[in-house]
């Protein structure tokens, strides 16, 4: 299956030291299979970049065969959607709180969800309301690959400079 990277720069070899902390499925490389997704990610990081240094939106594609799901090699984790499990995996990631994971499959957090997030967080929401409305939305998919075992399972194929 085709998965995209949306970013300033074609990623044709990921490193995990690269890779952010504090994320939706902590610190990892991150594909979707939703190359809108992925454009949108490269027009974000392409606009937040500094306006004197003006790099390319690039979306890397990759293939990633699919049965890296059913590799026992890897411990992975998936959420089919929005549920308390995958909110309180959300809410460990982002204070920095390590998981055992190497692949992490599932929605992603958009502004909408940061904003319900503080709401739970500041007990203005149960988990119950919290749930409900981050089931309202369709999501876009995310998908982390958090060891250089799982990063090494992704081919590159091209790159589509926006």
């Amino acid at each position: 299956m085709n998965v995209y990277h949306g970013s300033v720069i074609a990623m044709g070899k990921p490193l995990r030291s690269k890779c952010r902390i504090s994320t939706d499925f902590g610190k990892g490389f991150y594909v979707t299979t939703n190359l809108d997704q992925a454009k949108k990610w490269a027009l974000l990081k392409q606009n937040s970049a500094d306006p004197y240094d003006k790099q390319d939106a690039i979306v890397s594609v990759y293939e990633l065969h699919p049965a890296i799901w059913d590799d026992s090699a890897f411990e992975i984790k998936r959420f089919e959607s929005p549920s308390k499990d995958w909110l309180n995996f959300i809410l460990d990631c982002r204070k920095g709180i390590a998981h055992p994971y190497e692949v992490v499959f599932g929605a992603v957090a958009n502004d909408k969800v940061y904003a319900t997030i503080s709401l739970f967080e500041s007990d203005v929401l149960t988990v119950e309301e919290t749930i409900a409305r981050l089931k309202v939305d369709d999501y876009f998919n995310q998908i982390s690959l958090h060891s250089m075992a799982a990063i090494a399972k992704l081919k590159f194929k091209e790159k589509i400079i926006l």
